[in-house]
């Protein structure tokens, strides 16, 4: 496999960032990962993290160096990370269950494959034109698709954040797959939070991916997003990644061809200090993350 990636996250005007990115090679197959710790719950960076360590360690253990059915794997690893994200409620004796939404794409065999639950959204790009992207689970997006507002109302609707499908809490989370695609030189994936596309059009994100190499593309999206959403503009997050041959040539383009058949890896962004809290220690970090690796590890054995 050959391709280009890069993955980019800024708090923006929130107190904390709660939205986690990862991403995860073998030499035969890909995994991208963004989740956006709802903010509305405690510790929704917990969730968000649970989340994208779920996934990326299932991968290290299943890509050896392919998976057999990668939506499947995606379906069932990310409704593990519900799971353990209601047992980390659990243990922690938590006062409310952290939520989040994700959208986890794979890509084997030239073909992507991607799941989503929430509103955190992927594109796939073809010579600048858009030919595939998520829905997202809201009630707004829903009267979109029922023809009773336009985009354009929803871009303003009051309740257009309200998800109404996310992974953590009692409602076990409807994971949406998509067909799979087939991939070709130079499509380029764009997989965000919605930081990124509620500042940015779809029109200007694709003119931006298409006129500028993908590393420059993912700077000026992040400047752009971060300058509109001002002062009180929510976190801002990004996996950005194109196959095989970019149309711009990278420096950076990753080739999979060394990495031995048990060979895996993985980029995620580092957990963050838990809300409220106005010092954390490195052992209190390490302590969160070895709490988290316990619910992980526990719903993985079952």
């Amino acid at each position: 496999m050959k391709f280009t990636i890069y993955q980019a996250s800024r708090q923006g005007g929130r107190k904390n960032n709660q939205d986690r990115v990862a991403y995860s090679y073998s030499r035969d197959a890909l995994l991208m990962v963004v989740a956006d710790g709802m903010g509305g719950h405690m510790h929704g960076e917990i969730a968000a993290q649970i989340a994208v360590q779920t996934l990326t360690e299932q991968f290290q253990k299943m890509a050896k160096p392919r998976l057999g059915d990668p939506l499947a794997f995606l379906a069932d690893t990310i409704t593990r990370a519900h799971y353990a994200i209601n047992d980390y409620a659990v243990e922690q004796d938590l006062l409310e269950i952290p939520h989040t939404t994700i959208v986890a794409a794979m890509i084997q065999d030239n073909t992507a494959y991607w799941a989503h639950v929430g509103d955190s959204r992927l594109y796939l790009f073809s010579d600048g034109d858009l030919i595939a992207r998520t829905e997202d689970h809201t009630a707004v997006a829903q009267l979109v698709r029922d023809g009773i507002i336009s985009e354009e109302e929803a871009g303003h609707h009051p309740e257009r954040n309200k998800v109404s499908n996310c992974l953590g809490g009692y409602m076990t989370p409807q994971v949406e797959c998509n067909a799979p695609i087939p991939l070709h030189d130079a499509d380029t994936m764009l997989i965000c939070t919605d930081g990124i596309w509620g500042m940015i059009s779809i029109p200007e994100i694709s003119a931006l991916l298409h006129a500028y190499t993908l590393e420059d593309a993912v700077r000026h999206l992040m400047d752009h997003a971060e300058f509109r959403g001002g002062e009180h503009g929510d976190n801002l997050s990004l996996i950005a990644m194109t196959w095989g041959e970019a149309r711009l040539p990278s420096k950076d383009s990753i080739s999979t061809l060394a990495l031995p058949d048990g060979g895996v890896t993985t980029q995620i962004n580092a957990l963050r200090p838990l809300p409220g809290a106005a010092v954390v220690s490195d052992d209190e970090i390490e302590r969160a993350i070895a709490e988290i690796q316990q619910a992980i590890q526990k719903i993985s054995g079952k």
